[in-house]
């Protein structure tokens, strides 16, 4: 476990610091208190904390560009931070630095249901967007677990998708223009709103770059129709392989559902401790797949995926009826990650991506390392794109096993790279997996991608120490650099 040693108080540096920010966003919104700061210590992911040197609240733009300038002249580290749920430590701030928060940008400034776009500021939570839209007959299509409480501006950060993100796509597939404050403190725009700007996809760039590139101070996203018609199935197994097949066999016989989740024995007990989802009785795997689209091809389609789930094995499937039983079948999979709670003292939450061919393969083998490491492991996933999110349970208060159950957290991801995946899908990088990307990338991938990073941040100010294992080229620690890359030592490329 990550804790890091707070400084007695801030430095003097950061105390002038504070003046001038009282200024430009008032003395309300300028935090400085040490027991205030240890508010923001963390974000979703707990076992990484740091107290920041200093914390302001922001309402507009215009205030964001104002810090932001203020610490590039000072030379002091910064970190965005929007609703504080990600999972990998991304909006951990610097015990030397400031953390911007943006949750007081919340405003819906535009729907706009001909173009089907909305404008919104980065606080503004993800579900807000759809009940906004709903009027006009749209929707916001990505929806993380999270909805109810995290922000567009952090689901832009670390690119989230969402239980329907296999038929919808992730956040970057919605995105069409950003406004940035750029490290240097640079009011500028991404995109243009239309998602067909010719030139370079700096949004595409953007999204997904975990606060590394600048901060997000608006967002102009698709709004999609509310489909005509939506079926949710409850299909239970005996067995996680038998689910597996099901999704396999519904995959391959070109049905492309909304969404497909699937929740393993342990995770279903904590559903139920935690609401009560009464799922069916005894199921080693549920598999909730929902269809949606013009009413012919989701009766023909959920006709189909029936079929194929008695065909794998399936001894009980129910339907929801209407939105409401719609709600409660999708509330256990939704509360999963905060149920496990109820059945295990602490936990981590693991984000790793495998082929759905190797979905089989890759679940015995957790089971395997589960057992020999006598670490309890609860699996919920997105079962359509290979998306998995273990969690490894473990009792903080029994010596050596929170780090034992890092270890067996690691062998997972060790164990999604093995069979061709990715160490993460949708979480992030952050501080938790930075030290898991040489196993993905090759020095010299490490090394361009730092070639994008120091383009937009040459002094390693903005939101410092995130995804990249060490301080490559323009480097992570403020105003040191670390020699130039090859390539452009060579001139084979210019570094701007």
């Amino acid at each position: 476990m990550t804790t890091s040693s707070q400084p007695a108080r801030a430095p003097a540096s950061l105390a002038v610091l504070a003046e001038r920010m009282v200024p430009i966003c008032g003395a309300a919104n300028v935090i400085t208190d040490p027991v205030e700061l240890r508010t923001y210590e963390c974000d979703g992911l707990t076992a990484h904390r740091c107290s920041p040197g200093l914390v302001v609240l922001p309402a507009s733009a215009d205030q964001v560009a104002q810090i932001v300038r203020e610490c590039a002249a000072a030379r002091i580290p910064f970190v965005a931070r929007g609703s504080g749920t990600g999972l990998s430590g991304g909006a951990l701030p610097s015990a030397d630095g400031v953390l911007i928060v943006l949750s007081k940008m919340r405003r819906i400034i535009d729907i706009d249901p001909v173009s089907r776009r909305a404008t919104v500021e980065p606080g503004v939570t993800n579900l807000s967007v759809s009940k906004a839209a709903e009027p006009h007959g749209l929707f916001y299509a990505p929806d993380p677990s999270s909805q109810v409480i995290c922000s567009v501006g952090g689901n832009v950060a670390e690119n989230s998708g969402g239980a329907h993100c296999l038929k919808h796509g992730f956040t970057v597939h919605h995105v069409t223009g950003l406004e940035i404050v750029t490290p240097q403190g640079e009011l500028t725009w991404l995109g243009d709103g239309t998602g067909c700007a010719p030139g370079y996809d700096l949004v595409g760039a953007f999204t997904g770059s975990e606060g590394t590139l600048g901060i997000v101070t608006k967002i102009v996203v698709k709004l999609t129709p509310i489909p005509e018609a939506v079926t949710t199935l409850l299909a239970a197994f005996a067995t996680m392989g038998a689910g597996g097949a099901a999704v396999s066999a519904i995959i391959g016989g070109g049905i492309l559902p909304g969404a497909i989740e699937m929740m393993d024995a342990l995770a279903i007990e904590a559903a139920e401790a935690a609401v009560q989802c009464e799922y069916p009785a005894g199921a080693g795997a549920v598999l909730i797949v929902e269809l949606d689209g013009p009413q012919v091809e989701v009766a023909r389609e959920t006709a189909a995926v029936r079929a194929i789930c008695q065909a794998e094995g399936a001894y009980e499937i129910r339907a929801a009826a209407d939105a409401a039983e719609r709600a409660v079948i999708w509330a256990g999979r939704k509360s999963a990650f905060a149920a496990v709670g109820r059945i295990s003292p602490a936990y981590i939450v693991q984000d790793g991506v495998v082929p759905r061919t190797a979905l089989p393969r890759v679940l015995d083998r957790i089971g395997e390392l589960s057992a020999q490491a006598g670490i309890r492991v609860a699996n919920v996933f997105h079962a359509g794109d290979g998306n998995l999110h273990p969690l490894v349970l473990f009792d903080d208060a029994v010596p050596g096993q929170g780090e034992a159950a890092e270890v067996l957290s690691g062998q997972i991801l060790d164990l999604c790279i093995e069979h061709g995946g990715s160490i993460t899908g949708e979480h992030g990088v952050g501080v938790d997996k930075s030290r898991y990307m040489p196993k993905m990338f090759g020095a010299d991938d490490l090394d361009t991608m730092q070639l994008l990073r120091c383009a937009f941040d040459a002094d390693g100010l903005c939101n410092p120490g995130k995804v990249f294992p060490t301080p490559r080229l323009c480097g992570e620690v403020p105003g040191v650099r670390h020699g130039p890359h090859p390539l452009v030592a060579s001139g084979a490329v210019d570094q701007f």
